[in-house]
């Protein structure tokens, strides 16, 4: 099936019919088309003058594209831990006892599929759904269910369904420096302007800020190190793609702030001598995608985009909207940029660093959302007025995302330095036992643990904060996670590839009732060996949460050691050959075997 040629051929010239393009280009013809065939990705490469195989490799990389025809409905359950404590398996296998259907599949009159996704940044409103990817569906109940089996079994198109159901509330609980009064729009241009591009860097240094993505580089000298690059041409990318689970302190910025993100994006490029920015926006964040694009038309009428920004001669700068197709590994800055070049989001090799070599192989700066809203600030009250919110390696405020077991999810804002238990007395989390800070990828907390400070010296995070009480099995908690990175494993190096795998086959044996304490230090050893051999920092942290659930809730996992053997018929070299499997290669490596 080949898209039709007067549509396919002004696809190809919006987009210039540029290589670097192929995701968005996938993106858009499958949104009209719903799937992505082998002629019409064979049409793709040909008009691009791409190798088939390069355009299918990317095709296949993504979770969002799909290569086989797909139902007119296809509902994706989130599939956070805070949605499953929500019942949110409860409430799939339902949907799919409704509509007659196996997990995974089409329903054989081509309508409806359900399956699940990974973390949709809803876990304040959950349990949540995305349906065809660019619908959502907050707060799910039972009812909720049997209602929308009914409407797609009448076949009601999605934008007629119930508007209360796709409501997103931003939640804000407690708000400070980003999620307080803003800048009117323009202020911290001007601001920026009157200083000049060194004195407004020099008083981004002097605020000590850091990455409020998860890297927490210092933002000065990430600005600094791409304003002296060598070249003609500079970029500014702004990360939206928000995938850590528990996290979705961005989408609020996005959705109520997205002045505040393109004027920092704008005081950024003014530094380092930029022409063109790019957002990154996270797939499961499509619906954003309209409002933030007149966000930008409207900017641009008022002379705060585009060709002599507040009438400043040779400062130019615009923006353009990327859209992703569901990876998590495009959240690491090289990966993004991989994916905006149009290939597969794989992490580069670095040094060469994006600084010196990003996009198109230009010196590009990376700055998170939460990032660039905090520069709006400092170039309106400065630098030393930033440095003394917070802690000296602290400075400033930052935004916790809160799900879970508390009685006020949402935003809440605090100066670094806070400590954790004013956080949780705040959001009305009662008979605590842990706090997952910044994400699988991040710490778990103990209740012992609850004095403990938010900063880059103590309890560092990227903004996630979900709370565990008392009545939740912590091994539980840890298993949905090593899923969640077994699943966005971008696959690429085999101790991360296979080693995710085995971990999930470990757990799930542990699960079942077959382990013992060896499966336990095998898990350890897993774990050292994907934090010291894998290429990206993915699989570094696979394993954070699970090492510090076994060092802190040892007996979850001790409760599932029923048997000190294996069940009737286990055969570790047979999971070790599924695992193999199921990642699609076969060279394990000789590590990996004495761990099987």
């Amino acid at each position: 099936m080949n898209p039709p040629s007067g549509y396919f051929e002004a696809l190809l010239a919006r987009h210039g019919h540029a290589a670097h393009r192929l995701v968005q280009i996938l993106r858009e013809i499958q949104t009209r088309e719903t799937w992505l065939s082998r002629d019409t990705l064979s049409a793709v490469a040909t008009a691009l003058k791409l190798p088939l195989a390069h355009v299918e490799g990317v095709a296949g990389f993504y979770h969002f594209f799909y290569d086989q025809p797909v139902g007119q409905y296809r509902v994706l359950f989130s599939d956070n831990i805070t949605d499953r404590m929500g019942g949110s398996e409860e409430m799939a296998r339902h949907l799919r006892h409704l509509l007659k259907l196996e997990p995974n599949k089409v329903r054989a009159d081509g309508r409806v599929s359900v399956s699940t996704t990974s973390c949709t940044g809803l876990c304040d409103q959950g349990p949540a759904a995305l349906i065809n990817h660019h619908q959502i569906v907050t707060r799910l109940t039972p009812k909720r269910i049997d209602h929308m089996a009914a409407l797609i079994e009448r076949q009601v198109p999605v934008e007629q369904w119930p508007s209360e159901w796709s409501r997103v509330d931003d939640q804000i609980r407690r708000a400070d420096v980003k999620l307080g009064e803003q800048p009117f729009p323009g202020k911290a241009i001007a601001a920026a302007i009157a200083r000049g591009p060194q004195g407004m860097l020099d008083d981004l240094k002097r605020s000590k800020l850091r990455g409020r993505g998860g890297a927490g580089y210092a933002t000065g000298t990430k600005w600094q190190l791409c304003r002296n690059a060598r070249s003609d041409t500079h970029y500014v990318v702004c990360n939206a793609d928000e995938g850590e689970p528990g996290t979705f302190k961005d989408r609020v910025l996005l959705s109520s702030y997205a002045d505040t993100i393109f004027e920092g994006m704008t005081i950024a490029a003014f530094v380092i001598g930029a022409r063109q920015g790019l957002m990154y926006l996270r797939g499961e964040y499509r619906y954003l995608l309209e409002p933030l694009l007149a966000a930008i038309e409207r900017r641009k009428k008022q002379g705060l985009l585009g060709e002599s920004i507040l009438g400043q001669s040779g400062f130019d700068f615009d923006i353009e909207i990327h859209v992703g197709a569901g990876a998590y590994v495009c959240g690491e800055e090289s990966a993004l940029i991989e994916s905006l070049e149009g290939k597969r989001g794989t992490p580069r090799i670095r040094p060469p660093f994006p600084v010196e070599r990003g996009y198109l192989g230009q010196p590009t700066t990376v700055n998170n959302v939460e990032t660039f809203c905090a520069a709006v600030h400092i170039a309106v009250h400065g630098g030393a007025w930033w440095a003394g919110i917070g802690t000296p390696q602290s400075t400033g405020t930052k935004i916790h995302s809160i799900s879970g077991d508390c009685e006020r999810p949402g935003l809440y804002e605090y100066p670094f330095g806070t400590r954790i238990g004013r956080i949780l007395e705040d959001c009305g989390a009662n008979d605590v036992q842990a706090i997952q800070v910044g994400g699988p990828s991040g710490v778990c907390v103990s209740a012992m643990e609850f004095g403990r400070r938010i900063g880059f010296e103590d309890v560092h995070t990227a903004g996630a904060f979900m709370i565990f009480d008392r009545s939740r099995d912590m091994f539980e908690v840890a298993y949905n996670f090593a899923q969640f990175f077994a699943h966005e494993s971008c696959g690429f190096c085999t101790p991360c590839r296979v080693g995710t795998e085995l971990v999930v086959r470990r757990m799930g044996k542990l699960r079942k009732g077959y382990g013992s304490s060896e499966d336990v230090q095998i898990l350890y050893q897993l774990d050292k060996l994907m934090h010291g051999a894998t290429h990206c920092g993915l699989g570094a942290t696979a394993c954070n949460s699970l090492r510090d659930t076994i060092a802190k809730f040892r007996p979850a996992y001790e409760q599932h050691m029923k048997s000190l053997h294996f069940a009737p018929g286990f055969d570790m070299d047979a999971e070790l050959s599924q695992a193999r499997l199921a990642t699609g290669r076969d060279d394990s490596g000789a590590h990996l075997e004495t761990l099987a």
